[in-house]
Parts: structure tokens; sequence; C-alpha cells
């Protein structure tokens, strides 16, 4: 029997003599979105030395956009660095690690960042990416970025035997679009997920992040954050709350003691009926004295998922949820959905350590203080250029994907009638989608 090849030799030849060819051209996009909302202007608050050729604020802005077209590390910053026709002089790497680590030796360095990202985030906001809710929802939630070397400091044992940090994040909940990153707090790693006084220190620098407006703020969080003195604390600060709630012996008899009529079904976000959940409310049978005023709660019972392993604080096939709200709604179904949603917390994170999170790459602490602050600046620019810039699918595509199609896009570059031309291959199928995120960005008033 005779087997037909189905490898074909090479049918093309190779040269090194091409001219003008540039890759990542969709991250000129970010980068200048960087400096017409302001960012780039507002890090450069240190006095300018006329020694140096790169300034902090433009080595800053470049570190943000590599982090955001997919680099891990500060050696990545050479993807702008070796395309000068595209990206003009970028920082070496040795000048962006000096950089940083004089923004870590800087007493004021990570507030002044803070204060950099609000400052653009309320220029985003007026140019057009206004979330536009009548709530503004901040999810808090923790994750484990791991190390491979002791010599980190701060880096430590984790509760799930691993070892590396434990940073808590905070961000804007958008819907279906990509969640806004709002505030970082780098931990170590045997840092308690539950911290009260690390959550009210994230909380406090997310609400710092939110541009001024007379709109209510909610704060989810798991049963990591059920804790009284967060409750009172963002009562105090005239914001809401849902925070998850432990299942101890007392809640589950209060659970077991609802007759049937008790449970409510549950509903999903398009109003339809959750099957096999339902809610009810339990705040007449749990103390919640040591609670603020009006504080509710509430539980849901779900059929476990099949093949789903039961645990011992299951009951019948169901699994159940408390969560602590101060929220006055009357449909507890729609509390509950509200409470639900912050699982899209997970794939907030997900986005940030696909965007430089996944790996805090310096030895001392406070550099990857900065670091974590580099990645929400990143996300900040990947966020904002979705809102603004693209519609459709790319508006809510994932990190990956916007890279495949936008950023790593080749391009030629060309020079006609004393004009800079960037020329996208016309057989691309996203080529017309970038090229009209140009023209949205160029409409944009320019903030040097």
């Amino acid at each position: 029997m005779r087997v037909q090849a189905t490898n074909s030799p090479s049918s093309f030849e190779v040269t090194t003599d091409g001219a003008g060819v540039v890759g990542h051209a969709g991250a000129a996009l970010l980068r200048e979105l960087a400096d017409r909302v302001g960012l780039t202007a507002a890090l450069g608050w240190q006095r300018l030395d006329g020694r140096r050729r790169h300034p902090d604020a433009a080595v800053l802005r470049d570190l943000a956009v590599m982090l955001a077209d997919g680099g891990d590390c500060l050696s990545d910053l050479a993807v702008l660095r070796d395309q000068p026709a595209l990206f003009g002089p970028v920082a070496s790497t040795p000048t962006a690690w000096r950089v940083v680590d004089r923004l870590a030796r800087d007493p004021d360095g990570l507030a002044r960042m803070r204060a950099a990202r609000a400052h653009a985030r309320a220029r985003a906001w007026a140019a057009g990416s206004d979330p536009e809710v009548e709530l503004l929802i901040i999810d808090a939630d923790a994750t484990l970025v791991l190390a491979h070397s002791d010599a980190k400091e701060g880096a430590a044992g984790t509760y799930k035997h691993s070892f590396g940090f434990a940073p808590l994040l905070a961000y804007l909940d958008r819907g279906q679009a990509p969640g806004e990153p709002l505030a970082g707090l780098l931990r170590p790693g045997n840092a308690p997920p539950g911290a009260t006084g690390d959550l009210i220190e994230l909380v406090d620098l997310a609400a710092a992040q939110l541009p001024a407006a007379e709109r209510p703020v909610l704060v989810r969080s798991d049963s990591a954050g059920g804790s009284s003195r967060l409750a009172w604390h963002l009562r105090e600060r005239g914001i809401g709350f849902t925070l998850g709630m432990q299942l101890d012996a007392h809640v589950r008899e209060a659970i077991f003691a609802q007759p049937e009529p008790a449970w409510t079904p549950a509903v999903e976000p398009d109003g339809q009926a959750r099957p096999g959940a339902e809610v009810c409310e339990l705040t007449g049978w749990i103390d919640l004295s040591n609670w603020p005023d009006g504080t509710r709660v509430l539980c849901r019972r779900e059929d476990a998922h099949p093949g789903a392993q039961l645990r011992f604080t299951d009951h019948d096939g169901h699994r159940f949820q408390v969560f602590l709200t101060d929220q006055p709604d009357p449909d507890i179904a729609v509390l509950e959905l509200r409470h639900r949603q912050r699982a899209r917390v997970e794939d907030r994170i997900r986005a940030a350590k696909a965007t430089g999170l996944s790996n805090l790459p310096f030895d001392r602490w406070r550099r990857n203080a900065v670091w974590l602050e580099l990645v929400l600046a990143a996300q900040d620019l990947t966020c904002w250029t979705q809102a603004l810039l693209l519609a459709g699918p790319l508006a809510v595509a994932e990190p990956k994907t916007l890279r495949y199609r936008l950023l790593h896009v080749a391009a030629r570059i060309v020079r006609h009638a004393r004009r800079l031309i960037l020329r996208l291959q016309a057989t691309w199928p996203w080529a017309v989608e970038l090229a009209r995120a140009f023209t949205r960005l160029r409409a944009l008033p320019l903030r040097c």
C-alpha cells in the first residue's frame, strides 16, 4: 500500500533585506492612549534631570504598554525598543530597572502612581469609558502568585502548600465587559485571605480611584471579607456591602429550620428562574447585634452539579451559600444574583496574571509592589482601549484574543508626501477594526 505524503516542500525563500516592516503595531494604540488620557503626564511628577535621555514617566508608560502587550519581565521591553520606527526611543533594560528602583525607594512613589492612575481614569471616564451604571460595584478578592526562589523578600508558604505571595485585588465590575482594575495590595504568601485590616486598606484605595460622582458604591467579597469590622468601616464611608458568611453550626441550624414555602426560586441575569436553586432570608434567625443596622442574611441552596462530591455541610443533596448585605431591596432573588455575580472577579484576576501578575520579577518587596501597580496600569489601558476605541466582540475580548487580533499585528511603515503611514495588511480580518480604533483615538482630546 502506498501512502501519500502530506508534507510539501517549502515554497518560499527567506531573505533579510526587508525594510519598514514592524510588528506589534496595535501596541502603539495603547501607547498613544496613555498620552491622550493624561496617564503619561501624571506619571511625570519627578523633577527632570537633564542628563536623563528617557524621562521616568515615559519609561513607566512603556512598561505598562509592554505588560498589556503580553510581556512579563523587564527585558520584554525590547519588543518596543527594537522597533524605533514605530515606538521611537525606548529605554534599555538597565534604565528601566533604575526607574523602578528609584520609584520603589521613594516613600511616596506608590501613592503617586495610584494618584496618576486615578487622574487618568477621570479623564478616560470623561472621554466616554464611564460605565454609566446606577450602582458602582467593587469586587475584592485574594489570589496567589508563586515564587520559585526564597531570595524574594516577602515570599512565604501559602495555605495551598505553595510558596510565593498573596496579593489582594479590587476591580470595578463592568458587567460582561472586562473589569476595570482599581487597587492592588501586595502581601506575603502566608497572609490570611480574610485579614480585615488589609481588606479595609484595599477598599479605601479602590474607592479613591473612582472619579467623583453622585452614585452609590457597593463592595462585594466572599466569606473571607465577612467581618463586622469591615462592614462598619464601609457604613462609616457610606458604602454598601454584600459579604460572604461562613457556615457554622448556628447558621446551618437556621437553614435547616426554614420551611419549604420560605424558599424563592433564584434567577438568572435574563430574569428566568435558575434551575435547581432557591433563595431564602435568614435575618430573623441569626444574631446580628454586632453588625450595622439594616444588615440582612440571605441564603442560596442549589442542587449539587452532576459528579460533584458532597461536603459534610451539605444537606439532602443541596449546597448552601450565605451572605450578609445592607441593601434594602425587597427582592431577595435579585440580591442573591448580584452577590453571585462577584464570581466574575476570578476572570479579572486571570486576566491580570496574563498581563504580568503571574511573575513578580524583583528580589525586593517595594520593587514588586511597583510592578503590581504597573500591572494594574496595563489593565487600565486595555480596559479603556476596549471601552473607548473598540466595538463588538473585540470590546469584550480576552487579553490573548485581543493581542492576536490587534496588538501583535504586523504592518509596514512608509513615508509619502511628508507623512508617516502605517500600512496594515489588507487581508488581515481585523485590519479595519484596528484602523477604526486609531481613528477614534485621534478624535480624543490630547492631554500630554
